[in-house]
């Protein structure tokens, strides 16, 4: 089949150079979500450590999750442009068998530091493969392709956060949700869970086919800081060539504020239960799915991803205004002696809700719009020989954009800045990029060649 030929995209999976990779990709996102989902949980509730707050658990799990990023990005770059992908994928698989075994292990026989161990493996794992696979795509698809390829594994990626993270909620809680379980049946379930899914990628990672190094001559070193400037600096060589890395940064910089804010938003302004934050996350999730997985068929119709670029960042923008807004207003409602607490049904059920809803489904679909067609104009401005170093640097660059998201949410709430305030912040920073992203819209559509 001529990889050049834009066709519907799900035709993809059912291909062998894209099918048993994307599966591959996605279970192993499922389980490594679920895994650090069911630490936390049970790191919070059941196994405290000492010196180790309740408070404290939360951000020392994402910290440990996204350290391998910023510290093994550029050795993951240098691996994937001198070796086979195709080994490379079949060795992460099989070691991830091996991680969740001793996850297991740790689960079951309640061992709190094993487990922060076995969530720093998992990062690791996370940090390889979001090298794997960006530079795995162009090498098997055409770049009409690229686009639908690109949407299909953004929609893998959100879907498999989600659905890892609700599976391990429902696991660590299967006793009550399912009283008529056997009890001596309950403690199994997540172990098996996480080896389960492990052994299942790594079935799929063996249809994946052969793709064959692109420098097997690299020397291999460890310099991060000096591998991210020598790959950035490469890119800004070529007309464009920075847009792509720093328009991926911010969307993880922007939406790292708002999952980080779920939980607070919740609690504070919704006034909602636990299970009010997962419907949000729910719909967030999914709006960027849609949004990914709607890309190819708008490119299809003439909207230049280009456009597509800007069309997200403008989406972006209006919908996070009015969630300040609708932000504000509902806290300004509230009345003082009013201390109910609405479960996800209440939340609902109440009208002045789904304006909340809307807001967050739409921005996420424009992050979809966003952040896909990015994906595909970077795989294709670098240079085959240096395409996952490059991958790799601006994976780290995504990283630090996360810990800047983090350090701005903090910094505006330590100076006592209202929770609507910091989404408005976040509001006006977006808009101020969205400027940007129209100011530079005719000379993207010059640089950015589309076949359709």
């Amino acid at each position: 089949m001529n990889a050049d030929r834009p066709g519907h995209q799900f035709r993809l999976l059912g291909q062998r150079r894209y099918g048993p990779f994307f599966a591959a990709v996605t279970l192993g996102t499922i389980n490594d979500n679920l895994l650090k989902f069911a630490v936390t949980l049970l790191l919070t509730w059941h196994v405290p450590l000492p010196g180790l707050s309740a408070a404290d658990v939360g951000p020392l799990t994402g910290a440990l999750f996204i350290l391998p990023s910023l510290l093994l990005s550029a050795s993951a770059g240098q691996w994937a442009d001198k070796w086979p992908l195709d080994r490379l994928i079949r060795w992460g698989k099989a070691l991830e068998i091996a991680m969740m075994a001793l996850a297991a292990w740790a689960l079951w026989h309640r061992q709190g530091v094993w487990l922060l161990a076995c969530l720093l493996l998992s990062g690791t794992h996370v940090t390889v493969f979001a090298t794997l696979k960006y530079a795995y795509l162009p090498r098997h698809l055409g770049d009409a392709e690229l686009i639908g390829g690109n949407g299909l594994m953004e929609m893998g990626l959100f879907t498999g956060i989600l659905i890892g993270t609700l599976t391990a909620g429902i696991l660590m809680d299967a006793g009550a949700l399912w009283p008529g379980l056997p009890p001596d049946l309950v403690p199994w379930l997540l172990p098996a869970a996480l080896i389960g899914l492990a052994v299942l990628g790594w079935g799929c990672a063996q249809g994946v086919p052969a793709t064959p190094a692109v420098d097997p001559a690299l020397r291999l070193h460890f310099n991060p800081v000096r591998d991210t400037w020598t790959e950035l600096r490469r890119v800004a060589r070529q007309p464009g060539g920075m847009l792509p890395v720093l328009g991926i940064s911010w969307m993880w910089f922007f939406g790292a504020i708002y999952l980080s804010l779920f939980p607070v938003l919740t609690k504070e302004i919704l006034h909602g239960a636990p299970s009010v934050a997962t419907v949000l996350l729910v719909v967030m999730s999914l709006g960027i799915g849609v949004g990914a997985l709607s890309c190819e068929a708008l490119a299809h119709r003439r909207l230049a991803p280009a456009r597509l670029v800007v069309l997200g960042a403008t989406g972006m923008a209006l919908f996070a205004t009015d969630l300040a807004v609708c932000a504000w207003s509902l806290s300004a409602a509230r009345g003082p002696g009013d201390v109910s607490v609405l479960d996800w049904r209440a939340f609902l059920a109440a009208p002045e809700h789904l304006r909340v809803l809307v807001d967050v489904w739409c921005m996420a679909m424009a992050v979809g719009w966003f952040s896909v067609p990015l994906y595909a104009r970077l795989q294709q401005v670098a240079e085959p020989s240096h395409r996952a170093r490059l991958i790799a640097a601006n994976n780290i660059v995504n990283a630090l954009f996360i810990l800047m998201s983090a350090a701005l949410v903090g910094g505006l709430l330590a100076f006592g800045v209202t929770l609507a305030g910091v989404l408005g912040v976040t509001a006006a920073l977006q808009g101020l990029f969205c400027l940007l992203a129209w100011s530079r819209h005719r000379a993207m559509l010059e640089t950015w060649p589309w076949k359709n």
